[in-house]
């Protein structure tokens, strides 16, 4: 069986969560008789909805013994087939790779943000990250990446062949897409949130970049210029610089704050936006700028790392390190209508050359060459 390690997708940990999740479905419409999965199952941890019928195997560790486990495993050669005995092709879908013999192992590498931004990572997680990474990617059989970003990376940081290399974009979820009538005001309602409005939607971190964004935005607000702010996304982690910034602004109270927004909500809450505003410093991919033009709604977002790469000509981009490029960037969206429309137009356009059902296709041709 063609096995996925889904554990960050039944651990709902953000983006690597979501990949796993969205290839599964895809990949399950292919070859639905071929496919099995695997994760690590702490307490209270259930199967992938809609997926619970397929072969599954578990093991019940917590998240850190278990990463530390399959390490050690790696080092010592040890095999864990036994974990998943009816495997032909185990693919990784984060960056930790079983250690199986005998079988082709494909491993999807997210990004390197722990070599590019050292300082935005927990000192443990990029101790073990730097520790085993390089040999993950020297054991499996054949690495996939999310960009070409992500590719150049680790070609420049492990020396890796060019060849041993596939990248398969990533999508926007089909549920983004234009709303239906009335549900952008409904939501509008259920969330109290203003009639016009800035959107970022995200994890609250340091490489999201979110004190240059409060600073680009204030004096706009302040002119009468700009919307509210609103923020959707969980705190995460050293997230205590852009809370303290926040409480010295003189337009906190202008800062919205929607806390758990569901699923079926967020279509709506993207295109009620008068523009989508990305600073973040470093992306594998960037899924929300590309959300946000499925659903019609017009992009500004940092220029560097894979974001280009996603959004094309259909977004305004700004050096996210020069506050003054943000507030620019803001500034044409809210005064120009026109270019507003231009890149709505242009985002749908882009965004529709994205699909899970693609990155499936490509995912299974590299399975392909790997059995064949």
């Amino acid at each position: 069986m063609i096995t996925l390690d889904i554990s960050a997708a039944v651990h709902h940990r953000a983006g690597l969560g979501r990949y796993a999740a969205s290839l599964s479905h895809a990949l399950a419409q292919l070859i639905p008789a071929e496919l099995a999965f695997f994760y690590n199952a702490e307490q209270g941890i259930q199967p992938l909805p809609g997926l619970e019928h397929y072969p599954t195997r578990t093991v019940a560790l917590g998240y850190k013994p278990w990463r530390m486990l399959v390490w050690l495993g790696q080092l010592a050669r040890v095999p864990y087939n036994r974990l998943v005995p009816d495997v032909t092709l185990f693919h990784a879908t984060e960056h930790l790779l079983l250690p199986v013999r005998g079988v082709p192992t494909v491993l999807t590498v997210h990004d390197l943000i722990f070599r590019h931004l050292p300082e935005h990572h927990k000192p443990l997680n990029r101790w073990y990250l730097n520790a085993t990474l390089p040999l993950y990617c020297r054991r499996a059989d054949h690495i996939i990446v999310v960009s070409e970003a992500t590719r150049r990376d680790l070609m420049a940081a492990y020396g890796l062949p060019v060849e041993k290399i596939t990248v398969v974009h990533e999508a926007a979820d089909p549920r983004f897409k234009l709303p239906a009538p009335g549900a952008v005001a409904r939501v509008r309602m259920s969330y109290g949130l203003p009639e016009e409005y800035l959107l970022y939607v995200g994890t609250i971190e340091p490489r999201k970049n979110l004190p240059r964004l409060l600073h680009a935005w204030e004096p706009l607000y302040m002119a009468g210029e700009a919307p509210p702010l609103v923020i959707v996304g969980r705190r995460g982690w050293l997230a205590d610089d852009f809370y303290a910034a926040l409480e010295r602004s003189p337009c906190r109270e202008a800062v919205q704050f929607t806390g758990y927004v569901r699923d079926e909500d967020l279509p709506a809450l993207y295109a009620g936006a008068t523009a989508f505003v990305f600073p973040s410093l470093y992306e594998g991919f960037g899924l929300p700028p590309l959300e946000a033009m499925a659903c019609g709604t017009p992009v500004a977002c940092s220029n560097g790392s894979s974001l280009p790469e996603v959004v094309g000509d259909a977004a305004l981009t700004f050096d996210p390190t020069e506050v003054a490029e943000i507030t620019q960037a803001l500034r044409r969206l809210l005064h120009e209508p026109e270019l507003r429309e231009s890149l709505r137009e242009r985002g749908l356009q882009r965004a529709a050359q994205f699909s899970w059902e693609r990155a499936a296709r490509e995912t299974l041709a590299v399975y392909r060459k790997l059995l064949s």
